[in-house]
């Protein structure tokens, strides 16, 4: 059965990335726009990934086009935008489907192990999934899931597997 931990991605720099380089962290991957109502959540993501990277946790942020063309930006481009307006620091990839025939294996798997409450389908930008340290899905997140809401999650995900 795969984890996490199975695929690569393309950083925004264009560099292939082995998923497996966050083996043993709790890892949050989100859909990302940087048109989108639910943008300003690009603030609560850098604040749970400097708050608990420490500890062994990451957010890997991939853009997404397929929302209303909420992410038309070149990879430079979202990289500028997230890096001026958010400072985020955590790791971004190269744009992505999420759903349909091109989706991105990751994306593919992510929704096979948590579908959502209408079927496995993405539904908009910031969708969230809590990966446990094993590479496992922990928990699915809809759009207006904000992160701090999901701190407690993160932290039973931190403790409960640490000792595990």
């Amino acid at each position: 059965m795969p984890t996490l931990h199975d695929f690569t991605a393309t950083s925004l720099s264009g560099k292939e990335r082995s998923l497996a380089d966050f083996a043993g962290e709790v890892v949050l991957v989100v859909n990302t726009a940087s048109k989108c109502g639910f943008t300003p959540q690009y603030a609560g993501l850098e604040t749970l990934y400097k708050g608990y990277s420490e500890q062994g946790f990451a957010v890997l942020g991939f853009p997404c086009n397929q929302f209303g063309s909420q992410e038309s930006g070149t990879e430079e481009e979202i990289g500028e935008f997230c890096q001026a307006n958010y400072g985020v620091s955590f790791p971004m990839f190269a744009k992505v489907d999420v759903n349909g025939k091109n989706a991105h294996p990751v994306y593919q798997w992510l929704k096979s192990e948590a579908g959502g409450m209408l079927g496995s389908a993405i539904k908009w930008n910031f969708t969230k999934f809590l990966v446990g340290r094993d590479g496992h899905v922990i928990a699915r997140y809809g759009s207006n899931t904000e992160p701090e809401q999901i701190a407690a999650d993160i932290e039973k995900a931190l403790t409960t597997e640490a000792h595990a």
